[in-house]
């Protein structure tokens, strides 16, 4: 139901159709917040029509683009549903409309990509896209789309932790390079090769797991209702409330050299 006081886009002057990917990344590196490319299978574009013709004739504006890719390694499909090929599933990877066409400009154009998926690659079952905790996101735009939301904090098998030097503010290093950089991640090891470096302190949270949402697609409600019965781990409601993902912050001081502790 459209609420009062809002501006929604004309649909009838919206199409998705297939674009080039140099012409995506172009523009996810120009205007997306990561300013970053990524793995990328389709590249869709989101063409509005204009009131009047530019200087080639074209009536159309690309006005924003969605990027699907296949999901990197086959773990992350068989955490979702047993039996799927990674050719059988996408994840959107990147998602960027430029202001000033409506406030459902985008969950317009997230639909319209279904369809178009469903018609020119049938063989795509599901499709699946994270939102970041960290960045306070909770994915609302999925949850405009009807996607199935699974909280990974049921699913992460092993907790991960940042670690940052200074408290002002915290300069969080992601866990992959505290691993690279010390070797562990054990918070024993930490103290005492850190105090070797001679730092007397830092401070470690525990990383927020993305959530996970899902689009079951399949080619009628039948195979549709199949697989959303297959799905590994259970539905949950929606998140509402960013801050309950954002784990507290402990702060720790390290071992002196003459007082390392071994935790092997």
């Amino acid at each position: 139901m459209k609420e009062e006081n809002k501006h929604y886009v004309d649909t009838s002057r919206v199409t998705i159709r297939e674009i080039g990917k140099a012409t995506a990344k172009e523009m996810i590196v120009t205007y997306h917040y990561s300013h970053a490319w990524t793995m990328c299978r389709y590249a869709l574009g989101v063409f509005y029509k204009t009131d009047e013709t530019d200087i080639l004739g074209n009536e159309e504006q690309l006005i924003g683009c969605l990027v699907y890719g296949y999901p990197v390694g086959r773990s992350a499909i068989k955490s979702v549903i047993d039996g799927l090929e990674k050719d059988q599933c996408l994840e959107l990877t990147r998602l960027f409309i430029h202001d000033g066409y409506g406030s459902n400009i985008e969950s317009y154009a997230m639909g319209q990509s279904f369809q178009w998926i469903k018609e020119n690659a049938p063989n795509i079952k599901m499709l699946l896209s994270y939102a970041d905790p960290e960045q306070l996101h909770l994915g609302g735009i999925y949850q405009a789309t009807n996607w199935l939301y699974q909280d990974c904090r049921d699913i992460q098998l092993m907790p991960n932790y940042s670690i940052s030097l200074t408290s002002n503010p915290y300069k969080w290093i992601h866990s992959r390079t505290v691993f690279s950089r010390w070797g562990s991640h054990n918070l024993e090891h930490l103290k005492t090769e850190m105090g070797k470096e001679n730092i007397k302190e830092f401070w470690r949270k525990k990383e927020s797991p993305k959530h996970r949402y899902i689009q079951v697609l399949g080619q009628n409600k039948s195979e549709k209702r199949k697989l959303t019965k297959q799905l590994k781990h259970k539905v949950s409601p929606y998140p509402k409330n960013p801050e309950e993902f954002i784990a507290p912050v402990e702060r720790h001081e390290t071992y002196e050299p003459e007082n390392q502790v071994s935790f092997w």
